[in-house]
């Protein structure tokens, strides 16, 4: 039978909070274990070749936490109290405390948070911290540290597309038209199969009228179902010359829904887009276009996301989970959210494509992330601004008015069960059906 004060040590070793030294022995373990699969990751992408790929999405990722530098950096410039500062979520791997702020990374490296404290009013603080805090900041301070996290993003939009326009070189329509992908339809051979049109072809002409633009290419081809279509197409520095009969839109609609708005206009089974030619900017004018594309695509985002949660756009995003296009090059399939595992392929795409697309991608996930995360809802960022300009509206001289944010948590379960939603749905589409490449 064992000591009796042998079992109360094992037990208060068992009970007592860790000591520094061993505190530091299981964040150091941790780290090695962290670096290790990192290590790994690497290794693996370099054995299948993906280095490349591996390299965007830590980009992407980088992004993230700039975004919450951003909220960090004009918090400590503001003189609220910081308290944590960290990359990933999930379990803690690694901390280290300096000037009272902790830094570390966690798990799951899909982007970070930074910890203010007084953030709500119900939130407890120490009396002698209350002034610091970020619901005692002044209004412009309080909407600077809230809309930070997206500044940062058209920040970096704004220089990536500069850097676009100046250096690489952006594409400007030429006129023509590019038979930009043949799609496979389930069970029915399309138009354009059975006719042998290649992918990646440029059309020289159609029915006679020579270098068509897109809107004229179309038009033929939708009032000519059941009529021979001839096409003379490039291919590289080859000729060749084809004819193709459009069916109705009905037929392939039986196997994809995607054509099912056609109704009975003329289809082939082909996605096409404008030709194009590379243009550079030069260095000042670039600043210029820069600012007006942020602003162009900025407000797309906006529509896009308000285009997703009306009542037909949850109708058709509900009928792409339960019935996935077949056909990868729809628009209805191109148009939808995308998962860490889309964002894989997208980034796995663009490195393909060349470093034009791999800059498109970087400008695009930026300005989506820094417009959504400005909708006026908790937990976004947006929220906190609303918040913000009430209390602002409310309060009175010498008399500050704090929301109670208890009443809003009603709201904010809702979002974020939407959010978990739409990453769930999206990585089954992603996996299930991955979307075609959208920089062919």
């Amino acid at each position: 039978m064992p000591d009796v004060d042998t079992v109360n040590d094992a037990d208060s070793r068992e009970n007592r909070a860790p000591t520094l030294a061993e505190a530091r022995s299981f964040s150091g373990r941790r780290l090695i274990e962290f670096l290790i699969a990192i290590a790994a990751i690497i290794a693996f992408a370099a054995h299948i070749h993906a280095l490349s790929t591996l390299v965007v999405v830590a980009a992407i990722a980088a992004m993230i936490i700039l975004h919450e530098f951003g909220h960090y950096i004009t918090a400590r410039l503001s003189g609220m109290k910081v308290t944590e500062f960290f990359i990933g979520f999930g379990p803690r791997i690694w901390s280290i405390k300096v000037g009272g702020i902790e830094y570390g990374v966690k798990a799951l490296i899909v982007g970070g948070y930074v910890r203010i404290s007084g953030m709500t009013n119900v939130e407890e603080v120490p009396p002698e911290d209350e002034a610091k805090t970020y619901r005692q900041a002044t209004f412009p301070r309080r909407i600077l540290v809230s809309v930070a996290g997206s500044l940062m993003h058209f920040i970096m939009a704004f220089a990536i597309l500069w850097i676009l326009l100046s250096s690489v070189g952006f594409a400007v329509s030429s006129g023509g038209t590019v038979i930009a992908a043949v799609a496979k339809t389930p069970h029915i051979e399309s138009p354009a199969i059975q006719a042998h049109i290649p992918a990646g072809s440029t059309v020289l002409a159609v029915n006679g009228i020579t270098h068509p633009n897109t809107t004229t290419f179309g038009k033929i081809i939708e009032e000519n179902p059941g009529k021979p279509v001839h096409l003379t197409l490039a291919v590289g520095h080859k000729v060749i010359h084809r004819t193709v009969i459009p069916v109705s839109a009905a037929v392939l609609a039986r196997t994809d829904p995607a054509y099912k708005p056609l109704h009975q206009a003329g289809v082939i089974g082909v996605s096409i887009e404008a030709t194009s030619k590379t243009v550079t900017d030069s260095f000042l004018s670039g600043v210029g276009h820069a600012v007006t594309g942020l602003g162009s695509f900025a407000w797309q985002s906006v529509t896009g996301i308000l285009s997703h949660f009306s009542p037909h756009g949850i109708a058709t995003y509900a009928h792409e989970v339960i019935h996935p296009s077949s056909n990868p090059t729809s628009a209805r399939a191109q148009s939808r959210f995308e998962s860490p595992i889309g964002i894989v392929y997208l980034a796995n795409d663009a490195v393909h494509s060349g470093i034009s697309a791999v800059l498109e991608l970087l400008f695009l996930i930026n300005v989506f992330v820094g417009v959504f995360n400005l909708f006026p809802f908790l937990p976004l960022d947006g929220g906190h601004v609303v918040i913000a300009i009430y209390e602002r509206l409310r309060s009175r001289k010498n008399r500050p008015y704090h929301a109670d944010v208890m009443k809003l948590m009603p709201v904010t379960y809702a979002v974020l069960t939407i959010i978990l939603l739409i990453g769930v749905t999206a990585l089954y589409l992603d996996i299930v059906h991955p979307i075609a490449n959208p920089f062919r």
